[in-house]
């Protein structure tokens, strides 16, 4: 198969469900020169007279060379083809929070964007899922006397740990306090492994990292605190603090979120809220199979984003599985009719999240989007994006190192 390109940009897309994957090599941006495809079961390489471009497969994906049809060319992409694949199913996403593996065990909290130690060596006895947030109004289906239940909040004891959605609750009881009655009043709570808490008189939940800033979470009441997942990391005491890549671990703490809450409630879309309950992102679970390749130079004219630089590179020309997803964004009084719309459908499930992470995430989608080749960017009027899933071996080597 021979074509023309001054610079080639190879895309490949594998479903591991459908056991298909899609081809592209970029479009020509000035001039061509000859340009020869040669497919084998492992791998893809691109010629041209001036160098080659080879993508290597993980070892459980495998291309069927004869299976190669639907060539066809689409402007402003190049051309396009599809092949048949022998895939296994993705294995399964890491989550930040495995409840079996941690509950017996001495734990440490951190903050993940500075490593700031927060809550050192706490032993979590039992690590326990919260039920969905509307569990109180279905109490009435299932009893027929009065709520069992009413001005019961759920608060963890001292070595418990509840999970929600995207935050966890714990108890801070048994930790250092030292309000400080000789400081002005705070703005918020300043959280850290050496003094918890400085106390402000008025009502204000946040709490934030001493070090760094970044809020964490609220309290809940004197004794509870909830950490959102996407700013923090619990290890077990005996690792050390991984460094993962911001945008990398919120894409991750993400998908898992989507792909658990899609499993166990069959529910495919979401509002991303901050915490003030102002909508951000809307969000559609498209698939959850997706392996995506690409060439070294698929990302060069990209334009770059200081808080994403940090994996920019690191994604060019290597394998990572992803969950796509469709999105529209609600910031600037953007889609609001839409907005109003999911948020009276029982359908929709809401994610709250600190709003600086809302317009994190809101920017790793635009970037995701943007390295997408143009024809996949959109579908319908939504936006289309892939974030990235992490595995256990990437949590475990970067811990390690």
């Amino acid at each position: 198969m021979a074509a023309a390109a001054a610079e080639t940009r190879v895309f490949l897309e594998v479903r591991r469900r459908l056991q298909s994957a899609l081809l592209i090599l970029g479009e020509p941006k000035e001039g061509g020169v000859p340009l020869d495809v040669s497919v084998t079961p492992s791998s893809l390489q691109v010629k041209t007279p001036t160098g080659c471009t080879e993508l290597r497969l993980p070892a459980e994906v495998r291309l069927a060379p004869s299976s190669c049809h639907g060539l066809r060319y689409v402007a402003g992409d190049g051309l396009h083809l599809r092949l048949q694949t022998q895939a296994d199913f993705s294995p399964k996403l890491v989550s930040m929070f495995n409840q079996s593996s941690q509950a017996q065990e001495c734990c440490t909290f951190y903050c993940q964007s500075c490593g700031e130690v927060i809550i050192r060596d706490r032993k979590l006895l039992r690590v326990l899922p919260l039920p969905s947030e509307n569990w109180g109004a279905l109490v009435g289906e299932w009893c027929c006397h009065p709520d069992p239940f009413a001005n019961k909040p759920l608060h963890p004891q001292e070595n418990d740990c509840f999970i929600g959605d995207t935050f966890v609750l714990v108890n801070l009881r048994s930790d250092l306090w030292q309000p400080r009655p000789e400081l002005v009043p705070l703005e918020t709570h300043c959280l850290s492994s050496e003094n918890h808490f400085q106390l402000k008189p008025k009502a204000n939940t946040k709490v934030i990292c001493k070090r760094c800033k970044v809020m964490l979470g609220e309290t809940m009441s004197s004794e509870t605190t909830k950490f959102y997942m996407t700013e923090i990391i619990i290890q077990p005491s005996e690792r050390n603090f991984p460094i993962i890549p911001r945008s990398r671990f919120v894409q991750s703490v993400i998908a898992q979120c989507l792909v658990e809450l899609s499993s166990a409630r069959s529910t495919f879309r979401f509002t991303v809220q901050g915490q003030d309950g102002k909508a951000y992102i809307l969000l559609w679970l498209l698939n959850s199979d997706s392996l995506v390749i690409e060439s070294l130079g698929s990302s060069k004219s990209i334009k770059k984003f200081p808080l994403l630089e940090d994996i920019l590179e690191a994604d060019s020309g290597s394998a990572w599985n992803a969950v796509k997803v469709l999105y529209q964004p609600c910031i600037k009084s953007r889609n609001q009719s839409l907005a109003r719309l999911w948020d009276s459908d029982i359908s929709v499930h809401s994610l709250t999240l600190p709003s600086a992470t809302c317009l994190e995430l809101l920017l790793i989608l635009s970037r995701n989007n943007a390295s997408l080749p143009p024809s996949l960017r959109c579908m319908n009027s939504f936006q289309v994006t892939p974030l990235r899933k992490m595995r256990s071996h990437e949590i475990l080597s970067r811990t390690s190192a």
